[in-house]
């Protein structure tokens, strides 16, 4: 179903790319900022993707049926030929499929794609490397204590929670033993058989609700890591690069236990944390996929954080609401927020990580509680 499709006249020699996700708001935003002229697909049309986009038509699903007429009328209109998709692909591969068929796509393939979220065959493939993560089970484990339960084909949290004993859960699931330590991950670029790290992230996690235990809230580009470490992660980025052959920016999300390391997943496409770095990503990711891996070198000094505000109960966002600096993904005015869906996300920079937690906690207050505010005396 199309909805909100803001049209303006195509630009004389423009360098049209076609931008695709569940929010597009972060490749539309850095598509711009490397030069190129975006158009944009995705779930919400939020007021920032709409400035930064070209054009933008907001979707209900990014199901092929639903994303074709959008891709098909891009097509007639402007002169694109390339495209790079972003998050919410995960159970649909098939559009990726799509995309691929019309465009040159830069990031992975579908079937690299598919293989990464096979979950069978990405353990297997940690196995095969020695790589350690957290101990699975594929079966229903007949001790409940300290498992979790996982969607096969989930991003950002969605639908991870405690495993209860009994409990009825989906087909497409599997079970991972509960590790103990923080969550981080490492950013890297690819090239189909080596690989560049650009950055280790550390990242948290917020409970929602029973169905919603682990969702993703923040990151920031600053660790505890020590060098060794971090080469053991490098090693094991560039392993998995060969033997997947990844492309172009992604991620591998891993928990931190004392001097173990134990991986959890690779997000195959370009991930949140891409935003925390001062350099041309969406550049170098479009480099990488054609073969060239650019070395990052920061450009300030210091440490930026990240973080997904989500609504503490249904809410809606009044007319005029005056958001503060460094907010993104920022919804149109009478939109309604279901409880525990995010309302938008916001950055911010400082010297210390204590620093950035605290300017970023402060925000958080400052817009649940003036949104709190309308909705009881509609000021």
């Amino acid at each position: 179903m199309k909805r909100k499709l803001n049209i303006r006249q195509p630009a004389l020699k423009a360098d049209y790319i076609l931008v695709v996700a569940k929010s597009a708001r972060l490749l539309t935003q850095a598509a711009r900022k490397a030069g190129k002229t975006p158009l944009a697909i995705d779930l919400y049309g939020d007021c920032d993707t709409q400035a930064f986009a070209e054009a933008y038509h907001k979707v209900t699903s990014l199901e092929s049926a639903y994303l074709q007429p959008a891709v098909e009328y891009y097509c007639r209109r402007y002169p694109v030929k390339a495209a790079v998709y972003g998050s919410g692909f995960e159970p649909h591969n098939k559009s990726i499929e799509l995309l691929q068929d019309y465009f040159v796509l830069y990031g992975n393939s579908p079937e690299v794609f598919d293989a990464v979220n096979d979950k069978r065959l990405f353990f297997a493939v940690l196995d095969y490397l020695s790589i350690p993560y957290p101990k699975i089970s594929f079966s229903r484990p007949a001790d409940f204590h300290g498992w979790l339960v996982k969607p096969a084909q989930g991003q950002g949290g969605i639908g991870i929670k405690k495993y209860c004993k009994d409990e009825l859960t989906g087909f497409d699931v599997y079970w991972q033993k509960h590790q103990k330590g923080e969550a981080h991950s490492v950013l890297f670029l690819a090239d189909g058989e080596r690989s560049q790290i650009v950055g280790f992230n550390r990242q948290w996690a917020v409970a929602l609700n029973e169905n919603a235990e682990f969702m993703f809230s923040g990151i920031m580009n600053h660790t505890r890591l020590t060098k060794r470490q971090k080469f053991q992660l490098a090693c094991w980025v560039d392993k998995l690069v060969a033997a997947l052959s990844l492309n172009g920016l992604n991620s591998l999300d891993f928990i931190q236990n004392g001097e173990a390391s134990y991986v959890l997943e690779i997000n195959p496409r370009p991930p949140a944390s891409m935003q925390l770095y001062d350099a041309d990503l969406f550049g170098g990711h479009v480099k990488a996929c054609q073969g060239e891996l650019a070395d990052y070198q920061p450009v300030k000094a210091g440490i930026t954080g990240y973080q997904v505000i989500y609504a503490p109960q249904n809410l809606t966002i009044p007319c005029g609401f005056n958001w503060p600096e460094d907010v993104m993904d920022i919804p149109d005015a009478d939109t309604v927020i279901s409880a525990g869906q995010p309302i938008c996300s916001m950055i911010t920079y400082a010297q210390t990580p204590q620093a950035v937690h605290e300017q970023l906690l402060t925000q958080q207050n400052f817009i649940i509680n003036a949104l709190n505010r309308f909705q009881v005396h509609g000021i």
